[in-house]
């Protein structure tokens, strides 16, 4: 599940360190900005500048968990990353095989009822297979009822090959990050609000944008499997309903920080565009034919063509405007993944732009 968008991104477009070890700070990384088709070029320290007094950034306040684990199956190697804990106590686990580089790549062959041992003594059986390929994802059950805290003292962030080596957990939490009571969190990191500084936050409350807490904990990136994303655990608090309705009521636009606070609100959404508080597990894959209702704009990183995320983009803005904005990125050699840009959809308000998301 993809969207038809041609894009090919080059290796030295992949941002391979934080931004703060290239530049001087988190913020420093770019900002493009979509308006239908036409699009701006600005650095993310100008965000406020785009945004408005009833404005309301709905942000992602799941803190990334430490989740890669070294293993062994029969002896051989093999990196366990946890995923999403499920409803039955059962994680959702993805077996890789670790490279030289200190990296990991795709593990094939896995079965049913295999074994892994892991740190600690501790055994974790993959039970159910999850993904549609039938090896990558499985349902797997530790001996343990603390797999966050066999994390924390075994674990590591997730790092895929165009990282240039390991980060500290600390380049993988946003400024919003909050744990959680039971040490659950995201498999890696919601990392649109990376950038985000506690300076960025007070410019923008001072000038009337409001924040909106939710919590969706992601799941290891599917990508690489051209994959949607599976069911993912998220809690739409009361508060934050509340306040994204009064905001919609009064002419403010809603503005999701990351992909995944817009899977949530729009999981909290019914069909009359009003905002529940809602929690537990959520399949909602957003498409243009299923649209948004509540989000008015967007700000995310840049996504690869594999990525499921671009189908949310088209329901937002419509694939003529993703088209030009990625054009737009590649020709401004902007930076992909988490370490990288990112890119603010804001709605269009030229009058005479169609509204609809059509092809």
């Amino acid at each position: 599940m993809t969207a038809d968008i041609a894009v090919r991104v080059p290796e030295e477009l992949m941002a391979s360190v934080p931004a703060e070890v290239r530049g001087s700070g988190r913020d420093d990384v770019r900002l493009l900005v979509s308006r239908g088709t036409e699009v701006s070029h600005h650095t993310f320290r100008e965000l406020a500048g785009q945004l408005r007094a009833g404005d309301v950034l709905v942000v992602n306040t799941s803190a990334t968990m430490p989740s890669a684990v070294d293993g062994t199956v029969d002896g051989e190697r093999v990196v366990v990353h946890f995923s999403t804990l499920g409803p039955d106590g059962r994680w959702a686990v993805e077996l890789r095989a670790p490279q030289p580089s200190g990296s990991t790549r795709r593990r094939t062959g896995t079965r049913a009822w295999t074994t892994v041992a892991l740190p600690g003594g501790r055994r974790l059986v993959l039970e159910e297979a999850l993904s549609a390929d039938g090896d990558r994802l499985w349902w797997a059950r530790a001996d343990t009822s603390d797999v966050p805290g066999l994390l924390v003292r075994y674990g590591r962030p997730i790092r895929y090959a165009y990282t240039a080596g390991d980060q500290p957990l600390s380049a993988y939490q946003t400024v919003f990050a909050l744990p959680s009571a039971d040490g659950v969190g995201s498999a890696e990191m919601p990392s649109a609000a990376r950038p985000f500084t506690v300076e960025l936050v007070a410019e923008l409350v001072r000038r009337g944008v409001q924040f909106a807490p939710l919590t969706l904990h992601t799941g290891v990136a599917s990508a690489q499997a051209h994959e949607p994303p599976y069911p993912e655990r998220f809690e739409v608090p009361v508060s934050t309903a509340r306040l994204v309705n009064a905001a919609r009521a009064g002419g403010g636009r809603i503005v999701a920080v990351g992909t995944t606070a817009v899977r949530a609100l729009e999981s909290a959404a019914g069909a009359d565009g009003i905002v529940r508080a809602a929690s537990g597990l959520t399949d909602l894959v957003v498409t243009p034919e299923r649209g948004v209702r509540v989000v008015d704009g967007l700000l995310t990183g840049l996504h690869e063509p594999e990525a499921s995320h671009l189908l949310m983009l088209e329901a937002l803005a419509g694939r003529a405007a993703v088209g030009a904005a990625y054009a737009e990125a590649l020709s401004g050699l902007y930076l992909w993944h988490e370490f990288g840009d990112v890119h603010l959809i804001l709605p269009d308000e030229n009058p005479y732009a169609p509204n609809c998301s059509c092809n």
